[in-house]
């Protein structure tokens, strides 16, 4: 359970990523333009990770990609302990 004070991380909704995006006047289209891929590649990163595409979309909107996905960094962080001999 969480308390009042403690601020839950979770990923932004894929319609507000496409939101902020318009609201900047940006497309997927453009970001996929911009990275040389084939259209809605970029779009992906909506549902699937990308490191690429998420830091991306995330510059694009003027934040880090742990801030739009949270989990998935999360989730990376926790996959890349490295054993020490």
């Amino acid at each position: 359970m969480t308390s009042q004070n403690e601020v839950v991380n979770t990923d932004w909704h894929r319609e507000i990523i496409k939101a902020e995006l318009h609201k900047r006047g940006i497309t997927f289209r453009a970001l996929d333009v911009k990275a040389g891929v084939k259209q809605d590649v970029v779009k992906s990163v909506l549902t699937r990770p990308c490191r690429k595409y998420e830091l991306l979309v995330a510059n694009a909107l003027g934040v880090s990609p742990e801030t739009i996905w949270p989990s998935r960094y999360e989730a990376r962080n926790n996959s890349y302990i490295r054993k020490v001999s």
